[in-house]
């Protein structure tokens, strides 16, 4: 199937598996794919290790801010990395899940992150996922995609996939920390998460990849006519 020079936009709550489809679209099509959450959760573990948030949550934006100017954040060959440091298993743990929320609402480092999607996004034949890729970062996106699925499908994703790295997962603190994280994203003064107006909604609670990418094909023909 040949696609046209789009920027496709994934947006959703966390676990639904967004960033895996984006990668399978961006694999299929020869998309470039950018995670913009490698970049909120790179910010945080930076936030984190550098004292910018407390355990409980309290954030010195000033000091964050202005450390934002030095930060080299970036996607390399084995993901996302701080300077010649790869962060990919620091990024997953439950340590950044818990504070990535918080530091994603700070509209300095909402500012960073879109700053160096919209950068990449010149090119277009981008797919990216995130939490506002298709109502702010690229409105005019030409395909958005809104996933969605039940939270508890949700939390066993999340648990597993934390289990394959080897970390402790507690299915119930798991499923607390996804609906915190989605009443703090759908609360945020900046940018918060909502679907777009135009996009197509893909509840994926019973679906496996193989059907995600189905349903996708079926729109993409619909949409662009393409063969």
């Amino acid at each position: 199937m040949r696609i046209p020079d789009i920027i496709i936009a994934v947006d959703g709550y966390s676990s639904t598996g967004k960033s895996s489809f984006a990668k399978i679209i961006a694999n299929e099509f020869s998309f470039l794919y950018l995670d913009s959450g490698a970049l909120y959760r790179g910010v945080t573990l930076f936030a984190i290790e550098n004292g910018y948030i407390d355990a409980d949550g309290s954030i010195d934006v000033p000091g964050l801010d202005k450390a934002l100017g030095g930060l080299d954040l970036h996607f390399g060959e084995k993901g996302t990395y701080i300077g010649d440091r790869c962060i990919e298993r620091e990024i997953r743990s439950l340590a950044v899940a818990d504070k990535v929320s918080p530091i994603a609402t700070v509209p300095q480092v909402r500012e960073f992150v879109d700053k160096k999607l919209r950068e990449f996004g010149k090119f277009k034949r981008v797919v990216m996922d995130g939490r506002d890729i298709g109502t702010t970062v690229f409105p005019d996106a030409e395909l958005k995609i809104f996933m969605t699925a039940d939270p508890m499908v949700r939390a066993r994703r999340r648990a597993e996939e934390m289990h394959t790295k080897g970390e402790e997962a507690d299915i119930s603190e798991v499923l607390k920390n996804l609906q915190e994280r989605d009443w703090i994203d759908s609360h945020r003064e900046t940018s918060p998460l909502a679907k777009a107006e135009d996009a197509v909604v893909l509840d994926n609670s019973d679906m496996t990849m193989e059907d995600q990418m189905k349903w996708l094909r079926n729109i993409i023909a619909e949409r662009f006519c393409c063969a």
